[in-house]
């Protein structure tokens, strides 16, 4: 007897699919300002993970002014505009990076990208519950600030990485993010890493001056996962578009992002469907308490 219904054998084809994938471990890194080096913790802690033997895809979730493929020297043809656009597949805008690391780019310089609607975040899901990649670890590198795509894609992980360094803003803004995540989402733990650290006790100096407000105003854990010294290395690494991890591994700074990665790597992963990539995307349409309400 010939199926009717040809669509709903290939949905049930990506159902098999994603229920015999290992669940994946989903890693926002996010700030609460722009200029501490977020996006350059994003691509190296990605990278060493990848050099330990995982399957890694890094995500360049700052959809309107996408800058990871420009610190990797990478130049993709297309990327999340066009899938969206319907111009390709999600498949087709992966490219690799040194060290097998997966990248999906962005686009820079369209304004529509930063403010996706809920149709076009589901135009995302479809495109993710057809990627063929197996993966260990997805790293979302979201964009500075505490916009609604910043908040969107920190809720919709597992695990918040949130970077600060050295600056009264960083702190401030920081706790802000934190604060928000908390109070409207529900967001209860989260990871602090001090970037740019000028010396061994600066980064936990660092955590110590923001756990304190934390302490006091909002019920949330901070997790200490380390710090990053300060580093000319990074900087080089930057003027040659490569990970400082790959470029110069015998660097303090990439010392430190391995280190990073081992710890990351010990974090439990999700044994249920919330461990899945499709999930990630899934919750990116999940409506926001107040809309919950309203639909009551």
């Amino acid at each position: 007897m010939r199926n009717a219904s040809p669509h709903l054998d290939d949905q049930a084809a990506g159902l098999r699919r994603l229920a015999t994938r290992a669940p994946v471990r989903v890693v926002a890194v996010a700030s609460g300002k722009g200029g501490v080096g977020k996006t350059n913790v994003s691509v190296n802690l990605a990278m060493a993970l990848a050099a330990s033997g995982k399957s890694v895809m890094l995500l360049d979730a700052d959809l309107g002014l996408a800058n990871v493929d420009v610190l990797l020297g990478l130049n993709p043809r297309w990327n999340l505009s066009h899938v969206l656009n319907g111009d390709c597949r999600l498949e087709d805008i992966v490219v690799s990076a040194a060290g097998g690391l997966k990248v999906i780019p962005a686009a820079s310089g369209i304004r529509k990208m930063a403010g996706l609607n809920p149709q076009e975040h589901a135009g995302l899901i479809r495109a993710f519950s057809e990627l063929g990649h197996d993966l260990d670890v997805l790293v979302v590198d979201t964009a500075a600030g505490i916009s609604d795509s910043v908040v969107t894609f920190t809720r919709a992980a597992q695990e918040v990485v949130v970077v600060v360094c050295d600056e009264p803003a960083s702190i401030t803004d920081a706790y802000a993010l934190i604060k928000v995540l908390s109070r409207e989402y529900g967001c209860r733990r989260f990871h602090v890493l001090a970037n740019m650290v000028r010396g061994a006790e600066e980064g936990q100096v660092l955590h110590d001056k923001l756990t304190r407000v934390t302490d006091r105003f909002l019920d949330v854990t901070l997790e200490y996962l380390g710090a990053v010294p300060y580093d000319e290395y990074v900087r080089k690494a930057v003027q040659r578009q490569r990970a400082v991890v790959e470029a110069y591994p015998a660097s303090r700074a990439a010392a430190a992002f391995k280190k990073l990665a081992e710890r990351a790597d010990k974090w439990p992963v999700a044994e249920t469907v919330s461990g899945h990539v499709q999930f990630f995307f899934e919750r990116l349409i999940e409506p926001r308490p107040a809309e919950a309400g309203a639909w009551a």
